[in-house]
């Protein structure tokens, strides 16, 4: 059993590994200031950015759901990663070598969390599956993708491989890796049968699946042979690395596109992707084995940077989702799904749909990448798309047809997320029933008061503006001296030397006390800070001790601000400006104390000891805070 991981070890990961790239991978981060940077939180939904990631601090929190802590926090939370095996993840990634002691014997080589071996298996397995697909046996996959217009350079750049044909070929190639048959049942590379383990793909074409940062989590495999019973696309199932709904297949690929331009291209197969990719249109992803649902929404905005106000109106966040589907009744039946997610986003949402019934591998086989680009140029709103889709199903050349279309497209045209377009739409739907346009209006107009609210959907506007869901201990800054001692711990978790470099700070830091805090958890904070260490002689992992000083209970308080923006944007004078924040803090407690003798005076009576002794301390206080403000 292996040791517990050494503490300096633990200090180096936090230093080394780059809280903001690390959670980049997964949120589109802007400047929110100096040192600070926003996006969208990826722990619950919202449409304006209150996740916060502070840099210098190494830690990040979130001001909706009061979600926080540092980045070995965030791989524990957005991987669901025990502590031991986030550390050893990103260990991995910063280049720093764990030690382990006091728990056990040394950590064998190669068992360093289930997360680990389970991505390691899955990288073998996949450089097995594309080394096969040059073997005799591959050729009739290598036939397969040659007829769709993909030659060795586009499976190589996809790594598209070929699982052979056999009982337990993979198994045995892994068994000799040194893999146990626990562990590959974990994987889901193998399936177990009457008579033990077997290759869960067999004489297929496979697609490795890879998560944003890269990492093969799982496989999708496509039947070739005519005897082969099985579906005919076969995925992972569902593991502890493979999540179905939260997976995008090219997601790997297309995450710097889709920041770019701030545009994604959801298509229906990977061979789709491939397509859109070869011919330049590098933000295309592909669900696996499922529906584009609320989880992939999630992903897809998170990266896009699909942010607003609550006054922000659709489109205006420049952001664009563009699906791809086929022309039959199927196709049609996902763009009506489509646009029931509709309203989870600020982008806009089209649809690009071959009047053909051509999906974008069939369009490039035929009319080449230009066939592609084309496609996506024909894009029309998804509503729109919805709306002609719901009246083809009806005879328009009858009175109770048009009625009945009439009933199926008025929702539609209801749920339209910009109210500006809904009178136009209904005018347009008027035109193709052939009916009156307040006739229309009126049936708009009542399929809205029966609609329900869709997940995501503002509800209807009151005049109050959504307030961030609180947690239990959250504090009211709009009270000054509530806000004036979050800053100064703001300031002694962030800048802790350039506090202790200052005359002032320096000057404050050597008299103040827990007792000048009258919010409760802010003076737990500030004893952890003292507990913790001089703020002169702070490392780059000071905010991190601290949190670890003062607990759990405290660790949101921390994070919260620990990424707090400062309102000091010069760093030749933010010493001096952090020593009189402290300064504040301190003003505000001697006239507390100076305040408190001088009733403790008044209670005693004039002329006793206990009133000449409450006055000589209160002349003491005077004096100080007269040196302070003058200072």
């Amino acid at each position: 059993m292996a040791g517990t991981i050494n503490r300096d070890d633990i200090a180096a990961v936090r230093e080394r590994a780059p809280i903001e790239e690390i959670i980049g991978q997964h949120v589109a981060l802007k400047s929110a200031g100096v040192g600070s940077l926003k996006g969208l939180c990826p722990f619950h939904d919202e449409r304006s950015p209150s996740f916060n990631v502070r840099p210098a601090a190494g830690r990040w929190h979130c001001f909706g759901c009061g979600e926080g802590g540092d980045v070995i926090e965030f791989v524990m939370r957005m991987d669901g990663l025990p502590f031991a095996e986030a550390v050893e993840y990103l260990a991995e990634r910063a280049g720093v070598t764990l030690r382990y002691e006091a728990g056990g014997g040394s950590r064998r080589e190669g068992t360093a969390g289930q997360r680990k071996r389970l991505l390691e298996a899955h990288r073998i397995a996949a450089a097995y599956y594309a080394e096969q697909l040059a073997s005799p046996e591959a050729r009739i996959g290598r036939d397969f993708l040659r007829e769709r217009g993909f030659d060795r350079e586009a499976a190589e750049t996809f790594g598209v491989g070929y699982a052979p044909q056999g009982w337990s070929h993979l198994t045995e190639h892994l068994q000799r890796s040194g893999f146990t048959i626990e562990e590959l049942r974990a994987s889901g590379l193998v399936s177990d049968g009457a008579k033990g383990v077997y290759d869960r793909f067999r004489g297929r074409l496979v697609w490795p699946i890879r998560d944003v940062t890269g990492e093969v989590i799982g496989f999708g495999a496509r039947r070739l042979h005519e005897d082969d019973q099985g579906p005919k696309y076969l995925n992972t199932p569902e593991t502890a690395l493979y999540k179905k709904a939260q997976v995008l297949y090219g997601l790997d690929l297309a995450k710097q596109s889709i920041r770019g331009e701030r545009t994604t291209v959801v298509v229906e197969g990977y061979t789709d992707v491939m397509a859109c990719h070869l011919a330049g249109v590098t933000n295309a992803v592909a669900t696996c084995g499922t529906a584009f649902g609320a989880d992939h929404v999630k992903v897809v905005r998170r990266l896009m940077g699909d942010t607003g106000g609550p006054q922000t109106k659709v489109g205006e966040t420049g952001a664009k989702v563009v699906f791809t589907f086929d022309g039959d009744e199927a196709g049609q039946n996902a763009a009506l799904k489509s646009f029931q997610l509709d309203q989870q986003f600020l982008a806009q949402t089209f649809v690009a749909v071959d009047p053909d019934g051509k999906d974008p591998c069939d369009l490039r086989q035929a009319g080449g990448d230009a066939a592609v680009t084309e496609l996506m140029g024909r894009r029309v709103p998804l509503f729109e798309f919805v709306i002609r889709a719901s009246l083809g199903s009806h005879d328009l050349e009858t009175a109770e047809g048009r009625v009945a279309a009439l009933r199926a497209a008025a929702p539609v045209v209801a749920g339209i997320k910009d109210r500006a377009l809904q009178p136009e739409y209904a005018r347009r739907l008027a035109g193709w029933l052939g009916m009156e346009v307040s006739a229309v209006t009126r049936a708009v107009t009542e399929a809205a008061r029966s609609r329900p609210a869709a997940p995501g959907e503002p509800a209807p506007a009151t005049g109050a503006i959504p307030t961030a869901v609180e947690g239990p201990a959250r504090v009211d800054r709009r009270d000054p001296v509530v806000r004036a001692e979050a800053l100064s711990l703001g300031v002694l978790l962030q800048v802790p030397r350039e506090v202790a470099s200052d005359p002032t700070g320096r000057s404050v830091l050597a008299s103040l006390g827990p007792e000048a805090y009258t919010v409760p958890q802010y003076r737990a904070v500030f004893e952890a800070v003292m507990a913790t260490g001089r703020p002169a002689d702070a490392g780059a992992d000071w905010a991190n001790d601290v949190a670890e000083q003062a607990g759990d209970t405290l660790a949101s308080v921390i994070s919260e601000l620990s990424v707090t923006p400062l309102p000091h944007d010069k760093p030749e004078t933010i010493g001096h400006w952090a020593g009189t924040v402290l300064a504040r803090v301190m003003d505000l407690s001697l006239t507390r104390r100076i305040a408190d003798l001088r009733g403790r005076m008044q209670r005693a009576g004039e002329g006793t000891d206990a009133a000449r002794e409450a006055f000589t301390a209160m002349i003491g206080l005077e004096t100080e805070r007269r040196q302070l403000r003058e200072g």
